[in-house]
């Protein structure tokens, strides 16, 4: 898979990056775009806010099917992240 760095807003907490090449792109998505943004969670620790956007190749219509499957496996990557930090803090 081929990333491009959006950029990132360090007094924010927050940066942006699309997936431009393999993965689940095949031949109906030209790219998915990601926006993240942490913030303080009222009990400690923190909260990752993350958007999806997607853009499609011609007319196709990407069904909400689709959608969640992308949606679980971004939340895939975030759990064995934060699995990572707290067992490494």
């Amino acid at each position: 898979m081929k990333h491009q760095i959006g950029g990132h807003d360090d007094k924010n907490l927050s940066y942006s990056y699309s997936l431009i090449e393999g993965g689940p792109l095949g031949d109906k998505l030209e790219k998915i775009s990601y926006d993240n943004k942490f913030e303080a969670a009222a009990g400690g620790g923190s909260l990752c806010k993350s958007s999806m956007k997607f853009y499609t190749v011609g007319d196709y219509v990407i069904t909400e099917d689709e959608i969640k499957a992308q949606i679980k496996g971004s939340e895939g990557v975030y759990k064995a992240v934060e699995a990572y930090l707290l067992a490494n803090p």
